[in-house]
């Protein structure tokens, strides 16, 4: 999506501009393809309206499994559990990404294996997990140099690992520099 200007690199939330989000915002809801959904569902998320966030992303995964892809599901799934990562339900995000995970590497869909590890990761580093988070930031940065992914997005990921080994350096009470 082009409305990110950046990740902070200390608690690795996108950087937005609230007013681009908000008009975008009201653009798409109207529409009621499944498309629509998840970009309604990520632009609610970023905007902290987590509550309508959740209420359309189930509305989503709904929709899916009675008329998307397997694809399809698994994408609503992980924008899902990342709404429950922001409100906070760390436990239930990380299991659903787990099962996410695990059919796309089972499927081979190395994209959308790779998107899920990153959501993991970052539910695990919210969650004070730095070790599980670096590991999946790890996968994610593997998946993505084997599809060719361009310096900028495997830039993205490398701070992620960054920020998941200075966390989990300074968790340990190991000097930081």
């Amino acid at each position: 999506m082009g409305f990110i200007q950046g990740y902070d690199p200390d608690t690795l939330r996108e950087i937005v501009d609230r007013t681009e989000i908000y008009e975008r915002l009201v653009e798409v809801s109207p529409q009621r393809s499944f498309t629509a959904q998840l970009e309604q569902v990520w632009l609610l998320k970023v905007l902290g309206e987590l509550e309508e966030a959740l209420q359309v992303s189930e509305h989503a995964v709904r929709l899916a499994r009675m008329s998307g892809t397997r694809r399809d599901l698994l994408h609503a799934r992980i924008l899902h559990a990342t709404v429950n990562q922001n409100r906070g339900a760390y436990t239930t995000a990380e299991a659903e990404l787990t099962t996410c995970v695990e059919e796309a590497e089972g499927q081979g869909w190395r994209r959308i294996s790779a998107l899920a590890h990153s959501h993991r990761g970052k539910t695990r580093y919210d969650a004070g997990d730095y070790d599980g988070a670096r590991a999946d930031f790890k996968r994610e940065l593997f998946l993505r140099q084997e599809m060719g992914a361009d310096d900028e997005q495997l830039e993205i990921t490398m701070t992620a690992i960054e920020a998941a080994e200075r966390r989990r350096a300074e968790s340990r009470g190991v000097a930081v520099g």
